[in-house]
């Protein structure tokens, strides 16, 4: 059985595509007590998580367990004073405590805040200073704690610190202390309006921004596990994401939950294309959702027989044709590409593996109401670049699954829904059969002798070259031109870079570019100015 039927309205054509979607909920809507509790009372048997490590450990929970331990952390924070609306921040890597402790913060109407493990003390300080932090629960693996420790220090205040399994100085041991406490609990009320959740942005752009998302925000992920993700009930969903990135959201708990399915966690450090196929394997893991890198190191080192994988999706940055028509190749399956941000759900996506088209973010979300705009404000023709900006419902409301608000910035919060519609910031074009392409940030957009460039389409060219390993293409500023287009580009081991080299890999791009987009200069770099998510921090290339 599935709950997402009791929250979502759909229809379909005769075809047996869907032609509308709509949510409904209550006023008091939890994730904790309305799914997870709901499957334990429905069917507490039904597998909830599947987990397993490097060390060959592995664990299996059904919803009845997940419910009573959930419980049992909840009443642990209680009882030490977390209450409604105090912030608590996490970073459990990938460790199964997540998908209890998860549910038990939203249960009490504690506010989670997610982050990754790879946080500095200096990372913790400014998220203490900027939410005003009460509890943490970390994993007792590596420096952690330490980090952790020293960020309190400095800041001074009441923390209630928590780690899981082992004790570490400092600590109290949440492990530990579930076992003493009570499965029973008394039912917190909140609002579906209430703050539920609060993820930092990678600082792309500028300092990490707290991204507010309230009790609706699980809903949103039905489209996402059902339609993009193509989950089943009673099957087994893999996502590769830590539990401090939003994606986490997207691919580990919420949507897929709702839709039935099992959700797959491997709990790993070092990245190894073997070892997460034997598990895909192993398990028999049915959908399966990774960044492009995880399909270019699987293409790279051999793509194995994975019988019972169905369906395969990607996002976070851009797919490289080559590696899409490789994969296909070898296992029969379309990678379904997806967009969306920190700030939303799913926006667009490669809903249909039969329709899916290497590059394109896929057409738009049956959830959202999308439009182009210029920078004049006109709606873009298509083709033409235009920013990706999300409308109201038909209600004039907030979509569900876009954030309500930014932390203490109510000024950038309307700064990104002037003109009445949430302004994205990235850069996209759509074509005749309303396929969605990326461009870049909307602040990336090069402009050149009269013409607007996207980085991605320049990147994508570039990665063709074989000895080429990451790029990152920018504008400069230019007598001529206004601005240039300059590549910053690491090569792969063993490849010098000399004059010669450049010139060839200038030469290859700007063959298949049109001559607007040539590529003028290229700098060779031993790595890329990244945030901590990964992602590269242009606004540092664009000013060296």
């Amino acid at each position: 059985m599935t709950l997402y039927q009791k929250y979502a309205e759909e229809s379909f054509d005769e075809n047996g595509r869907l032609v509308s979607f709509s949510l409904k909920y209550p006023d008091n809507f939890n994730f904790g007590y309305d799914v997870v509790d709901e499957y334990a009372r429905l069917e507490p048997d039904k597998r909830a998580l599947v987990w397993c490590d490097t060390e060959g450990r592995e664990r299996e929970f059904t919803f009845g367990e997940l419910s009573r331990l959930s419980n049992r952390a909840a009443n642990v924070f209680l009882s030490s004073g977390i209450k409604k609306g105090d912030r608590v921040l996490v970073a459990l890597k990938k460790h199964y405590e997540y998908w209890i402790t998860a549910p038990a913060l939203a249960k009490i109407g504690a506010v989670m805040i997610p982050v990754t493990h790879m946080l500095t003390a200096k990372d913790y300080i400014y998220r203490i200073e900027a939410a005003g932090i009460k509890g943490f629960v970390v994993t007792d693996q590596g420096d952690v704690c330490a980090r952790v420790l020293e960020a309190v220090k400095k800041t001074g205040g009441e923390h209630l610190l928590w780690t899981v399994r082992e004790d570490r100085e400092g600590f109290r041991n949440l492990t530990a202390e579930m076992e003493q406490a009570d499965e029973e609990l008394r039912r917190t009320e909140t609002s579906v309006k209430d703050p539920m959740m609060i993820y930092f942005t990678s600082g792309t752009t500028g300092l990490p921004k707290g991204v507010i998302h309230d009790h609706s925000y699980p809903l949103a992920h039905i489209v996402t596990a059902r339609y993009w993700h193509h989950v089943k009930d009673g099957g087994l969903h893999f996502t590769v994401a830590e539990t401090g990135w939003a994606k986490s959201s997207w691919g580990k708990i919420y949507g897929q939950w709702l839709a039935g399915s099992a959700v797959m966690v491997f709990d790993f450090d070092n990245f190894d294309p073997k070892m997460m196929m034997h598990v895909i394997n192993k398990y028999k893991v049915n959908t399966f959702c990774a960044p492009p890198t995880v399909y270019r190191y699987l293409v790279r080192s051999g793509v194995p027989d994975m019988p019972s994988l169905s369906h395969a999706t990607t996002a976070g940055e851009l797919l490289n044709p080559e590696v899409f028509r490789k994969f296909k190749e070898k296992t029969g399956l379309s990678l379904c590409e997806g967009y969306g941000q920190t700030e939303t759900a799913l926006l667009t996506g490669n809903f249909s593996a039969e329709e899916s088209v290497p590059g394109s973010m896929g057409v738009t979300s049956p959830q959202y109401d999308l439009v182009l705009l210029t920078r004049d404000g006109k709606k873009a023709a298509v083709g033409e670049i235009g920013e990706v900006c999300v409308t109201p419902g038909k209600d004039g409301n907030r979509p569900v699954g876009l954030f309500s608000g930014y932390l203490d910035n109510d000024e950038l919060f309307r700064e990104v829904w002037r003109g009445g519609v949430y302004h994205t910031g990235d850069s996209a074009y759509i074509d005749e059969q309303g396929r969605y392409w990326f461009n870049g940030r909307f602040d990336d957009i090069i402009k050149t002798g009269g013409y607007r460039v996207g980085p991605y389409e320049i990147e994508n060219v570039l990665m063709e070259h074989p000895d080429i390993v990451e790029c990152s293409v920018v504008g400069v500023p230019d007598k001529l031109r206004g601005q240039a287009i300059k590549a910053y580009i690491v090569l792969k081991k063993g490849i010098t870079a000399e004059h010669s080299l450049e010139k060839e890999i200038r030469d290859f791009a700007n063959a298949r570019l049109s001559d607007y987009k040539w590529v003028r200069m290229i700098e060779f770099v031993d790595e890329m100015p990244k945030t901590i998510s990964g992602k590269v921090r242009k606004i540092e290339q664009r000013k060296s």
